[in-house]
């Protein structure tokens, strides 16, 4: 037998023993969940180590870095690069001024008070001359808080305090502390709007499920499902992150795709069984309808998302491979547990699951729905070129601005908060400085005459540029074999006067100093060198990894429906989507016409990670629409309806439970765009904007009329590809009732 000929059969065994065996079934999930949890707070989760996670040359000025000891303490213990400053500022006075001078000299008694405060730089020692603005009007007092991140957040807030009574003693000046102090306080901020978001979202989850089921033991049932399969990935990711470190924003995106795969199966699954039950079937063959076929399509559209998340691995960028190994952990828990738990649930509560029902919200609901998408189908299937072509107008117009798609990586300037206006002015009267470029440069011995004239050559011909800004930081370390520069580069950090200067320094600067002086290596790191280098990586690997995708997403449809014309299409309707979700992205975030609405500041870019992750992601989760839909539309073919016939019955039947499913997407996506992080804004807007295209203009217009257009065409498959295994569809019986009869089901639903 072949594979999928028992995956059909796999999941209607699975849904059978289920309802016969419920106890077993449920307190055997929620025994995983508990273990599973358990595990993750036993073993501990395992994050990936920031000096490890750049790729190409930043990578080897991070191994530059650690090697030479700039990374550990005098112990040898390893330790943060933290950075704490204080700005000081007046409109009106410059540092030469007597009163700029005794507020710079207070700050500095302030903290050099704090024994925690180490390495302290004064902009009044000549020797750090570049502390201070070219206009004098700014100056900056640095230090090194003393401890790791977690132990100087502990106490930081004190020194904060003893700044900001340095501000109330000088009226007219504005006195900021930046660097680990802002750090915690965006730190908090980002979680107290995660929190806020997973506050908002479950309860918009079980609204939006109550509006579509019509009552509210229904609706906890997906939620519930979704969330157990979240909080078990929690816990198995501790598992994985021993050979697969995760990412700081795994969590996000584990939430985001476990509610949403598991509100879907857990949708078609149910929907499926009521469908039965108003078809006149009893309760335990209505359940076992339902696993043979939308159970089949759970198994058949959530291993097509696995393999697209599989393609991630072949980024070869860490973030990447952690997100590839959450999201593959919470869809098959997702899909386990809709499988097994779902069904035994169902199976329990029986007709029950309608308790708590909302007053005509269920009927009312699911007749609008029939109307309106019985209506809309109708005039696709008359006229289908026309729908075609306007369809297609439509998502190519979407798709055009994302031509002119270009990545970045987000600097300060993606976080709105209060928290970030004393970087705005610092990076105005110190530009470059909140993320310069950092030189590693590593010889046998970096004190010779003859290499650090070099160095010094170095800084002047990189501010004689005027693409690189003072102050320009040199450290050697103790063994004197290694020497760290930080070079401020002109503009935000990620646009094209960034790029230019970091061009600059590479490929002109270095090779006309540094490369002249035999046995030194060097290589640059920072936020601008971070953000090419993994752009050049991406543009490399991302042709393997969306070969991968496509490649065996199109298998395995080929082999699901036997059609290389289905497969073909389905492959072709997805990228649409996504090309049309690129687009929007690039006009609201790139363009910047979302700014004032959704409350961020445009870099001119869009996150480098998003492109490929959100094709990722959406490639996998528009699959669970085109194969539930195929899958209708080909067990009617398989009952004998006529193409068009099969087409109507296909998608009207699962026209209700396709918006739905969309609905509850979107609005958990949206609920993104209300955190203060521009990341998680676009990544919310692209992928709700991807599922409504997908759910609406896709499968309810651009798939039924192309199907129409090619007729029996659809179902064709060369002589050469006959020896594929042959995976008949389970069918639905015919109603068991007369016509105008109503089940006591139905009347309920």
């Amino acid at each position: 037998m072949s594979p999928l000929k028992r995956s059909k059969s796999l999941a209607a065994r699975m849904g059978r023993w289920s309802a016969t065996h419920w106890k077993t079934a449920v307190f055997g999930w929620l025994a995983f969940v508990v273990a599973s949890v358990f595990l993750g707070i036993q073993l501990g989760t395992t994050f990936i180590d920031e000096r490890d996670a750049n790729v190409g040359e930043s990578r080897a000025a991070d191994q530059m870095i650690e090697r030479a000891g700039f990374t550990v303490d005098e112990n040898g213990e390893s330790i943060e690069q933290l950075g704490e400053m204080v700005l000081l500022q007046s409109k009106t006075l410059t540092v030469t001024d007597p009163a700029f001078r005794a507020a710079i000299a207070d700050t500095l008694r302030t903290v050099r008070s704090f024994p925690e405060a180490q390495k302290v730089e004064s902009p009044l020692d000549p020797a750090h001359s570049g502390l201070v603005s070219e206009d004098g009007h700014s100056a900056m007092v640095q230090f090194t808080p003393k401890g790791t991140y977690e132990e100087a957040i502990l106490y930081i807030d004190t020194i904060v305090a003893g700044v900001d009574e340095v501000e109330a003693r000088h009226p007219g000046f504005t006195i900021d502390s930046l660097g680990v102090s802002s750090d915690k306080a965006i730190d908090a901020e980002i979680q107290g709007g995660l929190a806020k978001a997973g506050l908002i979202s479950i309860p918009l989850t079980i609204v939006i499920l109550m509006v579509v089921l019509g009552s509210l033991v229904a609706a906890l049932i997906p939620l519930l499902l979704g969330i157990t399969a979240v909080a078990a990935t929690t816990g198995l990711l501790a598992l994985s992150s021993k050979g697969v470190p995760a990412s700081e924003s795994i969590m996000e995106v584990v939430l985001l795709i476990g509610l949403a795969v598991g509100v879907d199966y857990a949708l078609f699954y149910m929907r499926r069984e009521r469908q039965e039950r108003a078809a006149g079937r009893s309760e335990s063959a209505a359940l076992e309808a339902a696993a043979a076929t939308s159970g089949r399509a759970v198994l058949v559209s959530g291993m097509t998302v696995l393999i697209a998340m599989a393609g991630m691995f072949l980024s070869g960028d860490t973030s990447f491979m952690s997100f590839s190994v959450g999201t593959m952990i919470v869809v098959a828990v997702a899909m386990l547990g809709s499988l097994t738990v779902l069904p035994a649930l169902l199976s329990k509560l029986g007709d029950r699951v309608e308790k708590g029902r909302i007053p005509f919200v269920g009927r009312r609901r699911k007749r609008a729905e029939s109307r309106v998408w019985g209506a809309i189908l109708d005039r696709v299937l008359r006229r289908p070129l026309l729908s075609a072509v306007a369809a297609g107008a439509v998502l190519v117009a979407l798709a055009l601005p994302a031509l002119q798609l270009h990545t970045s990586q987000t600097g300060i300037e993606g976080f709105s908060s209060p928290s970030v206006e004393p970087f705005v002015r610092l990076a105005a009267a110190f530009p470059g400085t909140p993320d310069p470029a950092v030189l590693a440069i590593e010889a046998d011995d970096v004190t010779t005459p003859e290499l650090r004239t070099a160095v010094a050559e170095l800084e002047q011909k990189a501010l004689a540029t005027g693409q690189m800004n003072p102050p320009i930081e040199v450290e050697t370390n103790r063994d004197g074999s290694a020497v760290r520069v930080e070079i401020p580069l002109a503009g935000n950090g990620t646009n094209d006067e960034s790029n230019a200067a970091l061009a600059t320094l590479r490929d002109d600067l270095l090779p006309a100093t540094l490369g002249q002086v035999r046995g030194v290596e060097y290589a640059v790191t920072g936020q601008t060198a971070n953000s090419q280098d993994f752009n050049e990586s991406q543009t490399s690997s991302a042709p393997k990894v969306f070969g991968f995708v496509l490649l065996f997403a199109f298998g395995l449809l080929l082999v699901s429906f036997r059609s290389i014309v289905i497969a073909l299409k389905a492959i072709i309707l997805n990228l649409l989507s996504v090309a049309a979700a690129y687009g929007v992205l690039v006009a609201i975030f790139q363009w910047g016409w979302g700014e004032s609405l959704l409350d961020f500041q445009s870099n001119g870019g869009i996150a480098n990670w998003l492109p490929m992750f959100m094709f990722v992601i959406l490639f996998g989760l528009s699959m669970d629409y085109h194969v539930f839909i195929l899958s209708r539309i080909r067990e009617a073919y398989d009952r004998g309806l006529s193409t068009d016939d099969a087409i109507s019955h296909g998608i009207k039947s699962t026209a209700g439970v396709v918006t739905s499913a969309a609905v509850v997407m979107v609005g958990v996506f949206l609920v993104f765009t209300m955190l203060p992080l521009v990341d998680l804004k676009q990544m919310g807007i692209g992928l709700a904007v991807a599922v409504l295209i997908d759910a609406t203009i896709v499968r309810a217009v651009l798939l039924p009329a192309t199907m129409k257009l090619l007729g029996s065409a659809n179902w064709y498959l060369p002589r050469w590809l006959e020896w594929l295994p042959r995976l008949e569809h389970e069918r639905s019986v015919e109603p068991v009732v007369p016509a105008t009869a109503k089940p006591a089901v139905e009347q309920a639903a």
